[in-house]
């Protein structure tokens, strides 16, 4: 019998072996594909809980530290280990605090997923040096350190696409996908295609007055829209109760534009405003938080003006630094792809316009 003869079924044996590797490894990675599916958490869905409950003092269990740190001046809540619980920012009344861990995606738009574990709320008063010690804070941290109630990130997601209509008690639709303003009938795709100046009283279709007394009336063609500051103005104000002005001069509180909100005097500029042109971008956005405001310089047009605005987010999967802002290419808030990706790193769009950042 020959060398080839004898070794015949030692190759078959070896090619039924190799199939059937082959077979439990196809099966296998169907599997794995779908409970990797199964695990994929929808928008806003809490996919982990992480050790921080709130005990009867508002803090996790364990040694808290106290840590002041400069550039900006703020305030961290360390836990066990070294982990950072929350940051406070002085002058600001926005605070990121460590929470179960949450999904932000826009499947329609981008493959862009946001996995976060800050959760950004506001404060009743700004924050300073040592308020951790007063009575107010230590009511609010007791509430909402660990809550799942609402924050910013949430609010924001509940007006992109597709987003369902909310509905308040007296049948107001408060929440839902959200346009960026009617047609602009001497505008074009890229151009100017849709008007601006909707803000979040034409989304509600209500009048608004506010604090100074001023009333402000919803335009029907403005119905269900907001253009990037009304986007703002809508999770920060609105929703989150930060106080409004009717316009950049009316009032107190946070200004109309986008311009206004820059140059404002609120909050604490993180990165600040240096010009508008190509050479005033940013040399480093690494001090960014999650919850700051971002702002842009994207038309000559407007001269010295900011003329857009966003809510940085932090990191998506892919390491990148995300935001999201209401737009005119996508129609309404988004953390997509259309008109230029939703990115404050590299050199794309927006990364590249970028010229200030501030935490109210």
């Amino acid at each position: 019998m020959s060398a080839k003869t004898k070794r015949g079924p030692r190759q078959a044996l070896h090619a039924a072996t190799v199939l059937a590797l082959l077979a439990g490894s196809a099966y296998l990675t169907v599997e794995l594909r779908k409970e990797e599916q199964a695990k994929a958490p929808a928008v806003q869905a809490v996919t982990d809980t992480p050790a921080l409950k709130s005990s009867g003092s508002g803090l996790a269990s364990g040694k808290q530290t106290w840590e002041r740190l400069k550039s900006p001046a703020r305030t961290l809540l360390r836990g066990e280990g070294g982990a950072i619980l929350a940051t406070f920012t002085d002058d600001a009344r926005t605070a990121t605090l460590t929470g179960p861990s949450r999904s932000f995606t826009e499947p329609t738009s981008t493959k862009t997923r946001v996995v976060t574990e800050n959760w950004v709320r506001l404060m009743p008063e700004p924050w300073h040096k040592g308020a951790e010690k007063e009575q107010w804070f230590k009511d609010w941290f007791k509430e909402f350190f660990g809550s799942k109630e609402d924050d910013l990130f949430a609010i924001a997601f509940q007006y992109v696409d597709q987003a369902p209509v909310k509905k308040d008690s007296e049948g107001i639709s408060y929440a839902g996908d959200a346009n960026f303003g009617p047609i602009n009938p001497e505008g074009t795709p890229g151009n100017d295609y849709r008007l601006e100046e909707s803000d979040f009283y034409d989304y509600l279709g209500i009048p608004y007055t506010f604090r100074d007394g001023t009333t402000m009336q919803p335009e029907a063609m403005r119905a269900r829209s907001m253009d990037c500051s009304g986007f703002i103005r809508t999770v920060f104000g609105y929703r989150g109760r930060f106080p409004l002005m009717a316009t950049d001069k009316l009032g107190d509180g946070l200004p109309r534009t986008a311009n206004g909100m820059a140059r404002s005097k609120l909050g604490t500029d993180v990165i600040k405003l240096e010009g508008v042109g190509p050479e005033s971008r940013p040399k480093s956005i690494d001090v960014l938080q999650p919850g700051d405001l971002v702002f842009f310089k994207l038309d000559a047009r407007t001269k010295d003006r900011m003329d857009h605005v966003g809510i940085f987010m932090g990191h998506d999967t892919d390491g990148h630094k995300i935001f999201v802002s209401s737009r005119e290419e996508i129609n309404g808030p988004t953390i997509g792809d259309k008109g230029g990706t939703s990115r404050l790193d590299g050199n794309g769009y927006y990364a590249s316009t970028l010229r200030s950042a501030k935490r109210v």
